[in-house]
């Protein structure tokens, strides 16, 4: 089951992502511009690179589970672009289109709970690659004391989403350690109409090691090309916060 996002969630989306995730940006617009061919967002939201790659002149398509998240982009698609996102997920994949470049941003895999979901995606994000096409994604090296101590009540943005209206996001998360899964609590705080408005919401999150997403690949139909530490492409070390992981169809 996809993780669902409240309406709250996708309408303060790029509001507090522009604020606090832009260490991925210019990495996968590059890898985008520098694709000849059709490329495929998986979990594309509200478009945070797509809308970009788009008007960059990109054949760029999208897919999301989420409702919520994509009225929100279609909302800055014109008619004769709308048929470039569709309602789906990476494990119900099914397009006429073949791609040179698949790729899933920030922590996208990591919604994927079960092993079986996982290759279910993978098998699917093969099928829709050309020979020699590449899928790139990433998730985050866990980081082992913060998984023994959890996250408590940390606010990770505070800012106006309108002038003179405050929007604040709270998050706490605490770890399953046997079945490597964060349980996260994102609690919204906003002015509007004179009054505050809180809400709160729930999802799960797999985090993953190095040699479990070797494994993992190495069970797909793909071919692993390696891993890299950041998105300057350099080495995993023992400072590593992500990994991007770059696969090839051969």
């Amino acid at each position: 089951m996809a993780v669902i996002y409240p309406d709250y969630v996708a309408r303060f989306y790029d509001i507090i992502y522009a604020s606090v995730r832009s260490v991925d940006r210019a990495y996968y617009l590059r890898k985008i511009a520098g694709c000849k061919g059709p490329v495929l967002e998986v979990g594309v939201g509200t478009g945070r690179f797509f809308l970009e790659a788009l008007h960059a002149g990109a054949d760029i398509y999208g897919i999301d589970p989420n409702e919520s998240m994509l009225r929100v982009l279609q909302q800055q698609l014109t008619a004769r672009q709308q048929h470039r996102v569709s309602l789906q997920s990476a494990e119900t994949l099914s397009l006429p289109v073949k791609f040179d470049l698949i790729i899933a941003p920030f922590r996208v895999f990591s919604h994927l709970i079960t092993i079986d979901r996982q290759l279910t995606a993978l098998e699917r994000i093969h099928q829709h690659l050309n020979e020699n096409g590449s899928f790139i994604f990433d998730l985050f090296v866990p980081n082992l004391k913060m998984l023994a101590d959890g996250l408590h009540e940390h606010m990770d943005y505070e800012g106006e989403y309108e002038p003179g209206h405050m929007l604040r996001r709270i998050t706490s998360a605490h770890a399953d350690l046997m079945n490597q899964i964060n349980h996260v609590t994102m609690r919204y705080e906003w002015d509007e109409n004179g009054t505050r408005q809180k809400h709160e919401w729930h999802f799960d999150m797999r985090y993953f090691f190095r040699w479990e997403i070797e494994h993992l690949i190495a069970r797909s139909p793909l071919t692993l090309e390696t891993i890299f530490g950041d998105y300057g492409e350099n080495p995993l070390t023992d400072a590593s916060n992500d990994f991007v992981v770059m696969c090839r169809k051969k």
